[in-house]
């Protein structure tokens, strides 16, 4: 039987049947793959022809899922949701291995999977397994797609392996040319985007240290800590992210850091902080020289932005486990300014992420903006007259984005918004500006979207709090 693929069933039942997390089950099973064997076994590395088969396995057929469980549908005598996880796992990496790679027989698919089924079940489901699959590869054609022309979200859905009701969001909110080209652009695997920790390293010292253990990078042209990787070797074989000389971020987030404009001697609020990212980022803009409380609702979310500060060496950062939506309680006009990056949608970062495409909801979206503008009006409390308040996410999605500021600004005439693009770095003259054509939206804040700026999509608003 096969590990490799029996490891990404497992995963793969986690994710789509379990509620888990892709980056967080693809590492803990490479773990326990790795781990020693008996009392005295020393740990065995994985080969990276393996890591990197177990990686595609999991995460193409996560993208694909919607896609694969169509193609399934057609060949299948029962519901999917009949067939026990594990099961249906091993199918669902059938169906990908033989429609969606080029390198892998599809009789190998069907075999492999074959065998693997008669360890989870009974030589009935062996055979029901079987017989599907080689349906499957007989009968193609029996899968295909209805034409655009008949029903153009459903196969648009299909071709993009987009869940159906967001394609029909994205195609009201930005029309079917963008959506097709937006729809592309999540699912082309995005470049490791690194940020030089200035507070140890320039970006030029960074780059030669890269280059000389095989890492194929390039300066960002939107902001001077940022570097693009096109090739580098597993992350943590980094050492410059090991060592505190860099941190995995992208350059829309990076950009969010440089728009509040910390000073040396600032006292800046990161109210919804983890992983740490921006938090320490805004201590190197002030060299360590200001004071930043980064804020969170969770011990073990603080312990990690902790972990991240003391690894870049960012020594103004402190932490406090705390409410965003009572900061005014806490530090009431204190801050020089405060940055609210709220929870929200994510779909931003879909070419990231393999599985949140079909965690979302609907309703997800429906209920964030609430949320979102209770903690961006109880941290504005904390600004000081004068200060700033920065609000970002990483979605498009307008009613999280443009309507939860303008609802803000509404309510608080005390606050007006600033033109963020004055705040970009290296005399970047690109203009942000929002695609969604149906709603209302902020030409004075910075709108980024995946296939037209290739970073991930975020929002960027900045205000100040009159004198």
């Amino acid at each position: 039987m096969d590990k490799i693929r029996e490891s990404a069933a497992r995963i793969l039942s986690d994710i789509l049947d379990g509620g888990a997390y892709a980056n967080i089950s693809l590492p803990k099973e490479l773990r326990r793959l790795e781990e020693p064997n008996g009392a005295h076994g020393k740990k065995t590395p994985l080969a990276e022809v393996d890591r990197r088969f177990l990686t595609e396995l999991v995460y193409g057929a996560t993208k694909r899922a919607g896609t694969i469980d169509f193609i399934l549908s057609k060949h299948m005598s029962r519901p999917l949701t009949k067939v026990p996880p594990m099961v249906r796992s091993i199918l669902r990496l059938a169906i990908y291995q033989i429609y969606f790679t080029d390198k892998i027989p599809p009789s190998a698919a069907v075999n492999e999977a074959v065998e693997l089924t008669k360890h989870y079940s009974h030589v009935g489901t062996v055979k029901f397994v079987n017989a599907v699959l080689r349906a499957a590869v007989r009968e193609p054609d029996k899968a295909k797609f209805p034409r655009a022309a008949e029903n153009l979200p459903l196969y648009l859905s299909l071709k993009y392996f987009h869940p159906l009701w967001l394609v029909e969001k994205f195609l009201a909110d930005f029309g079917e040319e963008q959506t097709c080209l937006l729809l592309a652009a999540n699912n082309v695997e995005p470049p490791l985007t690194l940020r030089t920790n200035t507070a140890k390293i320039s970006r030029e010292e960074l780059l030669t240290k890269l280059a000389a253990v095989g890492v194929i990078c390039e300066p960002s042209t939107l902001l001077p800590e940022g570097i693009i990787c096109t090739r580098h070797d597993a992350l943590n074989n980094l050492t410059a992210l090991t060592e505190g000389l860099a941190t995995a971020q992208d350059e829309s987030s990076m950009l969010t850091a440089h728009i509040v404009a910390p000073h040396a001697g600032d006292f800046v609020i990161d109210a919804c902080a983890a992983p740490g990212g921006k938090t320490t980022h805004l201590a190197a803009l002030t060299e360590n020289r200001g004071r930043i409380v980064a804020v969170d609702v969770s011990d073990a979310k603080l312990k990690r932005i902790a972990d991240n500060a003391k690894r870049l060496g960012a020594t103004a950062v402190e932490t406090l486990l705390y409410d965003a939506r009572n900061l005014g309680e806490r530090f009431p006009a204190a801050a020089d300014a405060v940055l609210v990056d709220a929870p929200c949608s994510g779909l931003g970062v879909l070419r990231r992420k393999a599985d949140l495409r079909h965690k979302k909801t609907a309703a997800d979206l429906a209920r964030l903006p609430q949320t979102q503008g209770e903690i961006l009006a109880g941290a504005a409390k904390a600004v000081k007259c004068g200060g700033a308040l920065i609000y970002s996410t990483c979605t498009i999605n307008a009613t999280e984005n443009d309507t939860v500021v303008m609802d803000f600004l509404r309510n608080n005439d005390d606050f007006a918004i600033v033109d963020a693009r004055q705040f970009l770095p290296n005399n970047v003259t690109a203009q942000f500006a929002a695609l969604d054509k149906n709603a209302a939206t902020l030409p004075e804040a910075l709108h980024f979207y995946p296939h037209r700026d290739k970073t991930d999509g975020f929002f960027i608003a900045k205000m100040v709090r009159r004198v």
